[in-house]
């Protein structure tokens, strides 16, 4: 994720916010003001953001001042200019207590704010550290639009203000919201990492004209969601202004890949990651203390092996133990020449290539867009994303904003950087709750009807899919107790010390995820033999043809050759074999698939399940198709869709090896 979320309280966490974020995370010097210490910091001032800016007296990218920071988020909840207010109505001869009351919104809040930190993807800011100051510019830019464009979704779709007794009323603010943004320029290890801080009131207007507060509950269930549509905006807006291109990348295997700048080198990426490799390292260290922890009689304290949820624990404590202190802030012009020097030295990238790094990264782009068309089905983006929610989440159980995160990563993926139609994401997820989803929800509360709480889970099954794999217990001995010796150790991997065990980790699901999206499709693609059902297999074929190009090739084995039937015509359902000279060169790169490391005997295996799991399959769809047919829900149409050209019968373009 490149948005992270976290509450600001009146107190000792404003004063924090006040010291130390406001000037560009470095220490703000006692009783100096506000706009000296970021001239001296060297970075820009804040700026207000959003909609309710007129009703509080403010404008669109107006200065941000210390007086107004302090009312707004440190006084619980003040009118920006609740001092001149209250002097105002002093001087009328309104009492201490009513004059207090006029610069008020609403009753005093312990929470005041939300801070969101919005940052691109690595090999943006890279390119925006390492450029030249027209590429500094644009991407500058492309940033800004991207946090506005969010903020705009969280004021219109997210954002509610609860009132009455136990907030049983929900009510957007018709009138927006106000931020405040602070732009930063580096991370503690000193590396180049453009970052904006944007911090959200909590205070909103309703359409009687009071002030309550947002429900921040419901700003953190959506940052992913939020997550996904900044990376999508920002990647797209850079992409299109500098003629560039975004590719998949794995970063961790066993996750989904990240949608990065291709031509970029991934060295230098390794090269701003010094917290990265302090974090792994002190990762390490503390699952060995969990899988080894014993209690007082002898007894392992937790598992045997590492789940998830431990394992992101964990991680945040290496985080924290290894979070080194703040350093003084530096002039961003000083910063991007010791970062091209730094880089130079340190890196491993020739010299040549980090001084003209954009251009190398159109070269790229070039590629990819001659090779790689822009092709959303609604139809198959539905089926993907469904079936990846749904095997992402555990129990199969998942709401809108779930559907809607992932929804924006497939049109990531699929786009590489192009902009898209507004609202496409959203005819994704309706046609997604519309045709592979079931309303599951028994709500018991007002809050439980809303649309973004409903519960859903898939209209197929999904039950066969290989489940975690797990440790495998010991054979107990003749007394019904394990064997002292636990047999032959693990098998060490590459780098790994003599002695040094690997430690057992509970597998990530993206591996289930993707296979589920891709056997289902195939399902429901031969499910049924209709003349209208043939008709969209045919264009929805032609989009699965232009989409393999960015999946593992043992996704997609040709099928076996018949030397009798050779020369008969293949038969309806069955899929052509494919050119797959691309895609292994492709695995073989690891910068633009995902390596899942699935063999044929499992794929087999796999196969098989789900030739079982059909039959299960078609009868959990039949017993709602009357319901169906009933309700008439609201389907596809193909106008909702982004059109596209039949490719000729000839291997797609986007294989080539070098895309």
């Amino acid at each position: 994720m490149t948005v992270d979320i976290r509450v600001v309280r009146a107190g000792q966490m404003y004063r924090y916010f006040f010291r130390e974020t406001v000037v560009g995370d470095g220490r703000r010097p006692a009783r100096t003001p506000l706009r000296v210490a970021q001239e001296q910091a060297g970075v820009p001032v804040g700026r207000w953001m959003g909609r309710g800016l007129a009703a509080l007296g403010l404008a669109p990218g107006e200065e941000v001042t210390e007086a107004q920071l302090r009312n707004l988020f440190g006084e619980r909840g003040r009118r920006p200019y609740a001092d001149r207010i209250e002097a105002e109505r002093l001087a009328a001869g309104d009492s201490p207590r009513k004059a207090f009351k006029a610069g008020a919104l609403g009753r005093r809040v312990t929470v005041t704010g939300v801070d969101f930190v919005f940052r691109p993807q690595p090999t943006i800011y890279l390119l925006w550290a390492l450029g030249d100051e027209e590429t500094r510019l644009v991407i500058e830019a492309a940033h800004e639009y991207a946090i506005e464009r969010v903020l705009e979704w969280i004021e219109d779709e997210v954002a509610v203000i609860r009132y009455g007794k136990d907030g049983i009323y929900r009510v957007r603010p018709p009138g927006g919201l106000v931020a405040a943004r602070f732009r930063h320029y580096e991370a503690r290890s000193g590396r180049p990492l453009l970052h904006d801080h944007l911090l959200l009131s909590v205070k909103g207007q309703r359409l009687d004209g009071k002030w309550g507060s947002i429900h921040t509950t419901a700003l953190h269930e959506n940052t992913v969601a939020a997550s996904a549509l900044y990376n999508e905006l920002v990647a797209a807006e850079v992409c299109e202004a500098l003629g560039l291109a975004t590719e998949p990348r794995t970063v961790t295997p066993g996750r989904r890949p990240v949608m990065e700048i291709a031509g970029v080198p991934h060295e230098l990426i390794r090269w701003t990651s010094r917290r990265s490799d302090q974090i792994a390292a002190c990762l390490a260290e503390l699952e060995h203390e969990y899988v080894t922890a014993v209690g007082d009689d002898g007894e392992p304290r937790f598992l045997p092996v590492v789940s998830e949820r431990a394992r992101a624990k964990m991680n945040q404590m290496a985080a924290r133990k290894t979070r080194p202190p703040k350093q003084k802030t530096r002039p961003l012009a000083q910063l991007r020449a010791w970062w091209k020097v730094s880089a130079i030295l340190t890196s491993k990238v020739a010299a040549d290539v980090i001084n003209s790094l954009l251009e190398h990264a159109r070269t790229a782009a070039a590629g990819i867009r001659a090779r790689v068309a822009a092709v959303v089905d609604v139809a198959l983006a539905a089926v993907d994303v469904a079936a990846t929610v749904f095997v992402m989440n555990e129990g199969g159980r998942f709401h809108r904003r779930h559907l809607l995160a992932e929804a924006r990563r497939h049109l990531a993926l699929v786009l590489r950087g192009r902009r898209r139609d507004p609202g496409l994401d959203d005819q994704i997820v309706a046609a997604a709750i519309c045709t592979h989803c079931l309303d599951i929800s028994e709500p018991t509360s007002v809050r439980g009807l809303e649309a973004g709480y409903r519960l859903y889970t898939a209209r197929w099954s999904l039950s066969d899919l290989p489940g975690r794999r797990r440790a495998p217990a010991p054979a107990p001995g003749p007394d019904g107790r394990p064997p002292a010796d636990l047999g032959e150790p693990a098998e060490s991997r590459p780098g790994q010390g003599a002695g040094e065990l690997e430690i057992p980790r509970i597998p990530l699901q993206y591996e289930r995820a993707v296979l589920a999206g891709v056997v289902v499709r195939e399902k429901l693609r031969t499910a049924t033999a209709t003349a209208t059902v043939t008709a969209v297999r045919g264009r929805a074929y032609d989009v699965v043809t232009h989409q393999q190009a960015a999946m593992p090739e043992h996704l997609f084995p040709p099928e076996p050759a018949d030397p009798e039937h050779d020369d008969q015509e293949q038969q309806p359902g069955r899929r052509e074999a494919m050119d797959l000279t691309a895609l292994r060169a492709l695995r073989e790169s690891r910068t633009d698939v995902e390596a899942l490391g699935l063999t044929a005997d499992r794929l087999r295996h796999l196969g098989d399940a789900f030739t079982a799991s059909a039959d299960r399959a078609r009868t959990t769809m039949n017993r709602y198709a009357r319901r169906d047919d009933t309700e008439t829900p609201h389907s596809v149409r193909e106008d909702d869709q982004q059109t596209h050209r039949l490719q000729a019968p000839e291997p797609h373009r986007g294989r080539e090896a070098d895309h």
